[in-house]
This record gives structure tokens, sequence and C-alpha cells, in this order.
């Protein structure tokens, strides 16, 4: 319909200024100000300097000693330019301020994801070390009260080192430590009664890097100490110059049949360890080991001159070592 209407102004300003040209020439501004309201881009560049340029002619034609066909000309491509640009500025305002609009809601769903995930691998990783280790306490007490005190000693240990996660979660400043993580892992499992083994080889990892492999470790440990009934659980890491891989093996068979199934737990931290990792441009890979129990297996980038050894700065080598405290 814009354009319909904008053909017929055209036609009655050309019929009215080559019909009796003088004052009725002051159409073609007119003309080109619906242009710039109608038209856009290279239709908006096309129309104003044919409507500027028939206007000229037109001028020139019909045009009497007071009228200046230059200025008629100048005059009809101003009009439809200026009226263009203030329209199109105040278009940009708006898509500017939709846009701020988004990202403020954009942000908001980051920051819940954020908490809802530090909150669920938190909170999933210190409840089953608790519940771990107050068995352990049980079944300790009757017969070597020491080691039933030292399980609940650790159990208070672990609590309020909660407490300090749980806070810096919410403030947004928890930073994850790949070596806390595995010495946690050690304790949980050795508690569970599960051997922990530890092979490492690759270059240095960037703080980032440990945070990220830390979540995984933590989120491992937690399903296989409660779902696994596993002997062994081995964490292997080793990686280039440029990736860095952890692999989580448990030679577990898997929850009791008579279990009850525990909705979200498992399925939720790996559905969200791996939009962790995705977001820093690794991936994240879980299922059944071949033969027997389940295998987690994390891949990162990572910035490094080379392997070395955390405590040496000597390269490391393949074989599988004892965590401490195991």
């Amino acid at each position: 319909v814009s354009y319909w209407l904008l053909a017929a102004m055209a036609a009655v300003t050309l019929a009215l200024a080559i019909g009796y040209g003088g004052s009725w020439l002051l159409f073609f501004p007119l003309l080109s100000l619906a242009c710039g309201t109608i038209l856009r881009n290279r239709q908006l560049a096309f129309g104003t300097l044919s409507v500027a340029a028939v206007a000229t002619a037109v001028a020139v034609w019909r045009g009497k000693g007071d009228t200046d066909p230059w200025t008629i000309g100048y005059g009809t491509f101003i009009s439809g330019a200026v009226t263009a640009a203030i329209l199109t500025l105040a278009e940009t305002v708006m898509e500017l301020r939709a846009t701020r609009q988004e990202l403020a809601r954009s942000a908001v769903e980051r920051e819940r994801l954020r908490f809802s995930r530090d909150l669920h691998d938190l909170l999933g990783h210190t409840l089953s070390v608790i519940v771990v280790k107050s068995e352990a306490a049980r079944r300790l007490a009757p017969h070597d009260m020491d080691a039933a005190l030292t399980q609940v000693t650790d159990i208070e240990s672990v609590g309020r080192q909660a407490l300090t996660e749980i806070r810096e979660a919410v403030t947004g400043y928890r930073e994850g430590s790949l070596a806390t993580e595995l010495d946690r892992a050690r304790s949980a499992l050795t508690a569970a009664g599960i051997e922990p083994v530890l092979r490492r080889s690759g270059p240095p990892l960037a703080p980032q890097t440990e945070a990220l492999l830390g979540w995984v470790v933590r989120e491992a440990v937690t399903n296989v100490v409660r779902h696994s009934r596993a002997t062994t659980c081995s964490f292997v890491l080793e990686g280039t110059a440029d990736r860095i891989r952890l692999t989580v093996t448990d030679d577990g068979s898997g929850p009791a049949p008579d279990t009850p199934a525990t909705p979200g737990i498992g399925g939720t931290g790996l559905t969200g360890l791996t939009e962790r990792l995705a977001a820093s441009g690794g991936s994240l890979r879980a299922g059944p080991a071949p033969g027997r129990g389940f295998v987690v297996t994390a891949e990162l980038p990572v910035d490094g001159t080379g392997p070395a050894d955390e405590e040496t700065g000597m390269p490391q080598d393949h074989r599988p070592v004892r965590m401490p405290g195991a």
C-alpha cells in the first residue's frame, strides 16, 4: 500500500510541476521526504537521486526567473536524505534498546545456570562423601573407636569446607583446583573401600583448565561412590601442548538391583559438565567401559611449554602410581 501511495504522489507531483511550474515545483521536496520515509538502502538512494534529478530538469524547463533549478534539486535531495537519516537513527536506537534488554535477560539466565550447576555439583559430591564416611564410622565404631573418630573428624571437615564452597558459589568467586579435588577424591574413595589410582603426564595446566577438570573429578567420583560398587577407580591425565585429556574409569558393576533410583543425579551433573566444557572449547563423553565398569573422558585445550612434573619440573613417565594416602 505504501508503495502504491508513493507512486500516486509521484504522478500528482509530476503532473502539477510539469503543467504549472512555479511554486508547484516545491512538491518535489515533499515527494523526496515521502521517499525517505518509505524507502531504504538501495531503493532510497535510487529514489532520492531520481526525484532530485527530475526536479532539477522540470525546474529548468518550467521554472521562472525567481526559481533556481539547482536549489530545487538540492532541496529535494536533502529533504529525503535527512528524513531517512533521522528515521534510521530512531530505528537503530530502538534496536539497541531491545538488544540491551535481551542481553540483560541472557545474563540473568547464565547466572541462574551457573548457580544451579555449582549447587548441584557442590551438594551432590559433599553429601555423598558425608554419607560414605558416616557409614564407615558406623562400621568401625564397634571394634575401632579411634578409626571411627577419624572418620567423624573428616565429616566435620567436609561439612565446614562445603559451607565455604557454597558461600563462594553464591558470590561467584569459587575457583576449583585439580590437586584439591584429587585429594578429596582419594579420601572419599578410600572411605568407600575403593582403591584410587592416578596416572599423570603432559604439560602444566592453566588455572581455568585445572578448575574445569576439578569439576569433572568431583562429579565422576560422586557417581562412582554412589552407584558403581567398584573396587578400583583410575584417573588418567595426559595430553600434548594443545589438548589435555582426563579419563576416569571404574571397574564397578553398577548399582545393586534393589537400590532405588535417584532422579536427576548423575545425568544432570554430566549434562552440566558437558555444557561447562563446551563453553571452553572442550568435550565430555561418558558411558560403559569395555568389559566392565564406567568411563568418563574429558578433553580441553591447554596452554603449556611441555610435559613437566609439578614438583621437580622434569618430564613424567606414564607409570601408574598410587594416590597419596591410598
